[in-house]
């Protein structure tokens, strides 16, 4: 077992060598990318194979029904120049074996005034612009050892009068390996259909017949925009829990991420908690990444991750609240918050 423990660790290494292409600013939907959650952030984004709480319906659908308890978790981060990413999400037990998520994925863009070469000062209207995901789970134990979990999105895309949508699956696997403490994680995401942005906005009077001074030169024409395909993301992981101090828990994680719009690399981080209570976090984020892309879909750098969460425990439910700083380079600091209710 250890041998092919071994052997799998170093084909994930060799994998993050592959595809060194720049691939930036060839997909859509790229706010699907930005990584979910304060706990996860602070790992540097290393959670496939952690997957146990209401947020791995966005890392790795197949953890759900390894949760020991229902949650709900509400999430709101400032993120890059003046936008502002919120998720929630409520993940359901149905029993020990089952379970369902739901959750709402939001980048709003806020609104700007409307200016014109006329009126350069304002019109006095305003335009603005959304990204929204609203995302259905489902999670099944099939052995004592291994578990699968599948997404199913609606995407939408709003740039003032344009919008676009799209569809989408993501496919997760979770297994719990012989060695005590040791998980393998692996999820393929935003696998779907593509967008293409139609709208009164790209109406246009169009005249047919330039040379033609008796025709009509305000026929009414729209803009044929071109498709685009969302950003697909293949993850594989491994995290180890370890559990040889009474009260201290450590776990460590890493994951090979393989997008289909960036270079890929490789995310990694550590937990450590004391009594089920306190939680300190770290993480690097974007190791090997091809130092070409310039600008990436999930992040803008890659640095170092920290975070902090606090849970209690009350007799009938818990309460959690999670933090995490990321820095993205020119883009400043990222904070994330989250406070979430488990039954």
């Amino acid at each position: 077992m250890n041998k092919k423990i071994i052997s799998l660790i170093i084909s994930i290494a060799a994998v993050t060598t592959l595809f060194p292409q720049s691939k930036v600013g060839t997909t859509a939907a790229n706010f699907l990318t930005i990584p979910v959650g304060p706990r996860a952030t602070a790992m540097g984004g290393a959670f496939s194979a952690v997957a146990n709480d209401a947020t791995t319906s966005f890392w790795n659908p197949s953890g759900l029904s390894r949760m020991s308890r229902s949650e709900f978790t509400a999430i709101t981060a400032e993120w890059l120049v003046g936008t502002r990413l919120n998720w929630i999400g409520l993940a359901f037990k149905f029993d020990d074996d089952n379970a369902v998520g739901v959750s709402i994925n939001q980048l709003d863009y806020g609104e700007e005034e409307i200016t014109t070469p006329e009126q350069p000062n304002g019109t006095g209207q305003k335009w603005s612009a959304d990204d929204l995901a609203v995302s259905l789970s489902y999670s099944r134990n099939l052995t004592d050892r291994f578990s699968i979990g599948g997404t199913v999105k609606y995407i939408t895309q709003k740039v003032w009068n344009q919008t676009a949508s799209a569809f989408a699956l993501d496919i997760g696997l979770l297994f719990y390996t012989e060695l005590e403490g040791l998980k393998l994680g692996a999820n393929i995401s935003n696998f779907g259909t593509e967008m293409k942005l139609d709208g009164k906005d790209l109406k246009r009077p169009i005249d047919i017949d330039p040379p033609n001074s008796g025709n009509n030169p305000n026929i009414s024409g729209s803009l044929d925009t071109d498709s685009w395909p969302l950003p697909l993301v293949f993850t594989v992981g491994l995290a180890y829990d370890i559990n040889f101090l009474e009260q201290w828990n450590f776990t460590l994680t890493g994951d090979a991420v393989i997008p289909n719009n960036q270079s890929t690399h490789t995310n990694v981080g550590i937990e450590v908690g004391w009594n089920k209570m306190l939680f300190l976090r770290g993480g690097y984020y974007g190791l090997f990444r091809d130092k070409n892309d310039l600008l990436y879909s999930s992040q803008s750098a890659d640095g170092l991750t920290a975070g902090i969460g606090v849970q209690y425990d009350f007799s009938d439910f818990f309460a959690k609240f999670d933090y995490s700083y990321s820095n993205l380079g020119i883009f400043n600091e990222i904070s994330r918050f989250s406070l979430s209710v488990g039954l």
